[in-house]
C-alpha cells in the first residue's frame, strides 16, 4: 500500500552507494527527464547496463518501488501541475506521453482511486457493495466499488447496523447492497500479511476532499510500527496550522485499517481517540508489533 513521491525517494535517509548509487542516480534521471516517453523496464535496464530483473530488484530496494512506480509517480505530479494550471484533460494526457485521457484516467485511479466528483456528489450514481467478516479485531464492515475498496469499519457483535450507518451517511446518495461475495477477496488480503505484496497492491477508492485525501495519502506513507503525531502530518502537506482539521481528516478516514489512521498520536505521543474503539487501536498496534516480531 504504500505509495512513494518522487521527492520522498530522493529525501530518503539511506542513500545508496558506490555503482549501485551511480545506477539508481542514473535511473532516476533519465525517467526524470525522459518520462514523457514512458521508458520501458527494459529501456531502463539497457541504458544502466543491468539485466531488467537486476534493475527492478536494485532500483527497488532503494527507492522503496519499481521503476515502473517511479515513472508513473513522476508523471502524475507533472499531470497534476498541468491540470492545476488549467491546461484540457486531453492536452495534459498527451502532454505527459499518455495515449489519451483514458490512460491518464487508469493511472490516477491506480495511484490514488479517487473520484472528487463521487465525494461533492455524495456518491450519487455510485454503487457501493458491501458485508461483513471476521477479522483480528471484530467484525469488519467491507466496501467495495468497481474500482476497489471504498471502505472498511470494525464493530463488535450487535454493532453490525450502527457501523453500517455510519459509513453510508458519507455517501449518503450511492447505492448500497449487501454482497459478501463481492467483500470476501478483499478481507481475505487485507487481513493476511502473507498476502501482502508491493507488485500487487490493493486497489483503494479514497473518496473525500482535497485535504482530507492529503491527509490520507500521509497516512499511507507510515510504516508499520512506527508512529506520527498529527502536527508533523500537517507539516508534511503544508499546512503546520492545520492539526486540528489534520485531525479531524483521520477521524473522518474511511478506510480503517489500510490507511492506518492507526498509527497518527497526539502532540504528546498520547494514542488519543480512534473511531472504532481506542481498545481497538491498541490491538491493531500490538498485532502489527507482532507481525513485525514473527
Amino acid at each position: 500500500m504504500k505509495v512513494n513521491t518522487p521527492t520522498a525517494i530522493l529525501q530518503r535517509d539511506v542513500t545508496p552507494t558506490g555503482s549501485d548509487y551511480d545506477t539508481v542516480r542514473r535511473v532516476i534521471e533519465k525517467i526524470s527527464i525522459e518520462y514523457r516517453g514512458q521508458p520501458s523496464l527494459e529501456e531502463l535496464a539497457a541504458e544502466v547496463g543491468e539485466t531488467p530483473t537486476g534493475l527492478q530488484k536494485l532500483f527497488t530496494r532503494w527507492a522503496g518501488l519499481s521503476p515502473k512506480g517511479f515513472l508513473q509517480a513522476v508523471t502524475l505530479d507533472h499531470a497534476r501541475r498541468l491540470l492545476d494550471q488549467g491546461l484540457p484533460l486531453l492536452d495534459t494526457a498527451f502532454e505527459v506521453g499518455m495515449s489519451g485521457p483514458g490512460r491518464l484516467h487508469d493511472l490516477f485511479v491506480t495511484h490514488e482511486a479517487m473520484s472528487p466528483g463521487d465525494y461533492k456528489s455524495r456518491g450519487l450514481g455510485l454503487s457501493i457493495r458491501y458485508g461483513y467478516h471476521p477479522s483480528p479485531f471484530g467484525t469488519a464492515l467491507l466496501m467495495v466499488t468497481d474500482r476497489g475498496l471504498a471502505g472498511l469499519a470494525f464493530c463488535d457483535a450487535g454493532g453490525e447496523r450502527e457501523a453500517l450507518e455510519d459509513m453510508a451517511a458519507r455517501w449518503r446518495n450511492a447505492a448500497f447492497e449487501e454482497d459478501r461475495e463481492a467483500t470476501a477477496p478483499y478481507a481475505a488480503r487485507i487481513f493476511d500479511p502473507a498476502r501482502w505484496r508491493a507488485d500487487e497492491p490493493l486497489r483503494v477508492v479514497l473518496i473525500g476532499s482535497d485535504f482530507q485525501i492529503r491527509v490520507w495519502e500521509a497516512l499511507l506513507k507510515i510504516p508499520m510500527n512506527r508512529a506520527r503525531t498529527y502536527s508533523s502530518i500537517a507539516a508534511e502537506i503544508g499546512k503546520p496550522a492545520a492539526s486540528r482539521a489534520v485531525g479531524a481528516a483521520i477521524g473522518a478516514n474511511p478506510v480503517s485499517f489500510v490507511v492506518p489512521c492507526h498509527r497518527a498520536l497526539g502532540k504528546t505521543g498520547a494514542l488519543t481517540g480512534y473511531h472504532w474503539g481506542l481498545t481497538r487501536k491498541r490491538a491493531i498496534l500490538g498485532w502489527e508489533a507482532g507481525q513485525l516480531a514473527a
